[in-house]
């Protein structure tokens, strides 16, 4: 079964297009919390929250101002990571990122196991 995703502004319901689409499809896989991502080419900002910080949030070029306050008086008290300025990243992925993905970093008890064990 094929799955799509839809991407819509927190404050206008706006959609992406299919370029940035694809953007935003790829910052999903990005293993954040606390980070703001740029989604290019049409500039969406991405807030990768979870945990203490809420859920991961969309805005459209127009309202990357609204998301940013919004973050900061609802998570500004929390810590830093909402009032990081620009320029944001496109992407927070490393050598260091991909080894968490492939020992499960994603999930609290992957059924894969735990990846290689050092002993």
């Amino acid at each position: 079964m094929s799955v799509r995703l839809i991407f819509r502004c927190q404050f206008c319901e706006a959609q992406p297009d299919p370029l940035t689409q694809i953007s935003l499809e790829h910052t999903i896989r990005e293993i954040a919390w606390g980070q703001y991502l740029d989604a290019l080419p049409e500039r969406w900002l991405v807030w990768h929250g979870r945990g203490l910080y809420g859920p991961p949030r969309y805005a459209c070029p127009q309202h990357r101002g609204d998301l940013t306050a919004y973050l900061r008086e609802h998570y500004g008290t929390v810590g830093w990571h909402p009032w990081k300025r620009p320029p944001y990243p496109t992407s927070v992925r490393s050598d260091d990122t991909e080894k968490a993905a492939a020992v499960g970093g994603r999930s609290a008890m992957p059924k894969w196991g735990y990846g290689p064990q050092i002993k």
